[in-house]
């Protein structure tokens, strides 16, 4: 039996679709439900501090791109980032919350558009947090020598169930033409885009890369009820059998079970689960805050992370807010890419040095569920 191999990140890469699009032009750009002004959507930018994204839509609603195209741009820039190509790799690990198809899965089409040879893949579907579990799955294939060059990637095209078409005429929507707010709020925190990593068994020769320390994934899916979905109504997101595919898709649009949807009151509840998993973490030794140089963390909105920072300063789990990087402000929320776009900024930002140590954190309010990274500098 083969040694297990370290692993490194030798190269980052990002796509984000589009100019970048201000608060103030949003709403019109991805349209106003019955011609109305959103009433939660000024609120929801101030609460998430977004101040410009990017779609994959024009203003009139036609694609620019689809989430394979722009998930394999992601990855060749990455792979460029290396001093490689599509060629070159061995194994594909695609992250998404919704990709093109219902079937096949989204490594499938993401191949397709990378026009390469016969290769490994693997398709992970979530939310934010499938981003590490694509990237467990690309780092377990190069550990174990299972493959020599592989990408981890997430991608997101979110704007296109966000249009006023996919709205209107469904109970989503009361008499008086308003949106209800837990779909609504999603449609001014969601953004479009991808990002990428490259892995190889060895650092690269000039330059800088991340050596892989470790991933884990926490799923506490058996203690909660769907948090974020699309797939049923509110009612019955629980149940396996009321599901959208067992009502038929007209039924299921009509009823607004096929929208993504956000239960405010228990994400609170499900972010106090999240740090719970965090301090164990630094209890059992495997996150050492005094340790930890930069700390990249996904969060969906300005104030999501204040809520976490002020229950992390009531522990020794907190690490200072000055070793914080985030880009969501200037990016937005872009789910399974956020990570990786966020990685890749901050690697070109040159604020990475060797030696030092980040730790990634992607909490996912999906049916709860958080990921933890780290990387060291090499």
């Amino acid at each position: 039996m083969n040694a297990l191999r370290d692993v490194f990140i030798t190269g980052t890469g990002a796509f984000l679709p589009g100019a970048p699009i201000g608060a103030e032009a949003m709403e019109d750009h991805i349209g106003r439900i019955h011609g109305r002004a959103s009433a939660v959507g000024r609120r929801t930018l101030r609460w998430n501090g977004i101040e410009t994204r990017h779609y994959a839509l024009d203003a009139e609603g036609v694609p620019l791109h689809s989430n394979a195209s722009m998930t394999a741009r992601a990855v060749e820039a990455a792979l460029e980032a290396a001093g490689l190509a599509a060629g070159d790799l061995d194994h594909l690990a695609t992250a998404t919350t919704q990709g093109d198809y219902l079937v096949p899965g989204h490594a499938a089409a993401v191949h397709a558009e990378l026009a390469c040879g016969p290769l490994s893949i693997a398709s992970h579907q979530s939310v934010c947090g499938s981003a590490l579990t694509a990237a467990r799955d690309a780092w377990l294939n190069v550990r174990a020598g299972e493959a020599g060059v592989a990408a981890a990637s997430g991608g997101e095209f979110s704007s296109r169930w966000f249009r006023p078409g996919f709205y209107e005429g469904t109970a989503l929507v009361d008499a008086k033409g308003r949106l209800r707010m837990e779909a609504d709020f999603l449609r001014f925190t969601l953004s479009d885009g991808a990002g990428a990593v490259v892995m190889e068994p060895k650092p690269r020769p000039d330059g800088l890369s991340l050596r892989v320390e470790w991933i884990d994934m926490t799923s506490l899916a058996g203690r909660f009820d769907p948090c974020m979905w699309a797939g049923s109504t509110f009612a019955d997101r629980a149940d396996m059998k009321s599901a959208w595919s067992h009502a038929g898709p007209i039924a299921a649009h009509a009823s607004g079970a096929v929208a993504l949807v956000q239960d405010f009151d228990l994400l609170k509840i499900v972010i106090r689960a999240w740090i719970g998993v965090w301090m164990e973490k630094v209890d059992q030794g495997r996150i050492d805050p005094a340790r930890v140089d930069h700390l990249l963390c996904h969060y969906s909105a300005r104030s999501l992370r204040q809520e976490i920072v002020s229950i992390l300063e009531t522990t020794r789990a907190m690490i200072p807010e000055t070793k914080w990087f985030s880009n969501l402000a200037t990016v937005g929320n872009i789910g399974s890419a956020s990570i990786w776009v966020m990685l890749d900024e901050f690697i070109k930002s040159g604020r990475a040095k060797r030696g030092e140590r980040i730790l990634l954190v992607v909490p996912e309010s999906g049916r709860a569920m958080i990921g933890f990274m780290m990387l060291e500098v090499v």
